[in-house]
């Protein structure tokens, strides 16, 4: 029995060394891993508070559990180990990104009306519809909040255009032609957690 379980959790354990590359984002071959500084903080806060907080917390638990006898139906001990091999999972991965990450301060474009790195853009298509994204990182872009990457397709057709100008833009449904409406830059100091903040 403690076999078969030994050999489950090398198993898994193999298993749960390739997960780091499929949960990665994709960076174009060669590229640099930019993150505006928010991004950066937010990325090594949480691999500092996995370090220090959650996994001292979780071996401790695991270890506890593992003196309470029979291991293969120990909740506790079986949970533990689990969530211990996602969180060291997540730590290769931010502790990886943040090793290659290459930091741009968007503050320093601010007052330009290029679209650069950094930069929240709001522009609006051929019926008038606007939207508002900011430009970040790969690993700090969030839908849901405006951020994409700066190697998505829209970031890709917005940077270099400036206020004015019409860019084209490949779509599923065909090329749309988006007008750029307004470029803004934090400003220099500007202290803020979340790059989407409006300067």
């Amino acid at each position: 029995m403690n076999k078969a379980f030994a050999r489950e959790s090398d198993a898994d354990a193999d298993d749960d060394g390739g997960d780091d590359e499929v949960a990665a984002p994709a960076l174009p071959a060669g590229a640099k891993n930019y993150l505006t500084p928010a991004g950066y903080r937010r990325l090594r806060g949480e691999l500092m508070q996995l370090l220090d907080g959650e996994r001292p917390k979780i071996v401790e638990v695991v270890s506890w559990a593992a003196k309470n006898g029979d291991r293969s139906e120990n909740g506790d001990y079986l949970y533990g180990k689990k969530r211990l091999r996602e969180i060291d999972r997540r730590i290769r991965f931010l502790t990886k990104r943040l090793d290659v990450a290459e930091v741009a301060d968007p503050s320093l474009h601010h007052g330009n009306e290029q679209i650069f790195f950094g930069a929240t853009v709001t522009y609006a298509n051929a019926r008038g519809d606007e939207k508002t994204v900011t430009i970040t990182g790969v690993d700090e872009a969030d839908n849901l909040k405006g951020d994409v990457s700066w190697v998505s397709p829209i970031a890709r057709a917005l940077i270099k255009a400036r206020v004015g100008d019409e860019v084209q833009f490949a779509t599923p449904g065909g090329t749309e032609t988006l007008e750029v409406l307004a470029v803004r830059y934090p400003a220099p100091g500007e202290a803020s957690d979340e790059p989407t903040a409006k300067g």
